[in-house]
């Protein structure tokens, strides 16, 4: 199941941070997709783009977090996730259901990647822009066991 979050503006920078790291002590998170406008490059110096920390990896945030996508387990994790929101985003927010991220590699995939796609790992499928540069765009964050 996938779910959408949608705050009512965007989220800083701080309060991105702070929503990925109370979201990422859910079991019931397989993947999270931030998406969002583009920021600047570092060197115009945009007081959002910084460098953020989530489960003890340093992260260069690059967007302005406007949704956040999510694939979760069951309805259960559903509830989790509407309690630290209801806790971060004070400001307000929507959730829907539905379906939000790619499971499966698609023909343009083949087309952008071609004999590389079987490099990609299954955990990336749907989580960029396929005009971006994967390794600009997404970046896999391991569970701590």
């Amino acid at each position: 199941m996938d779910i959408e979050i949608f705050p009512n503006r965007f989220l800083n920078a701080d309060t991105t941070e702070k929503l990925l790291i109370n979201l990422e002590k859910i079991d019931g998170i397989k993947r999270i997709v931030l998406h969002g406008q583009k920021l600047p490059p570092a060197e115009i110096g945009h007081p959002d783009r910084k460098i953020i920390s989530i489960n003890g990896e340093k992260i260069e945030l690059q967007v302005k977090t406007g949704r956040i996508l999510m694939e979760i387990d069951n309805d259960n994790t559903l509830k989790e996730i509407e309690d630290i929101c209801h806790d971060l985003l004070s400001f307000g927010f929507h959730i829907q259901t539905g379906t939000f991220i790619r499971k499966q590699k698609t023909v343009t995939d083949h087309l952008k990647y071609g004999d590389k796609l079987d490099k990609i790992p299954n955990e990336m499928v749907g989580l960029t822009d396929q005009n971006a540069k994967l390794s600009e765009r997404s970046r896999i964050i391991k569970r701590k066991q």
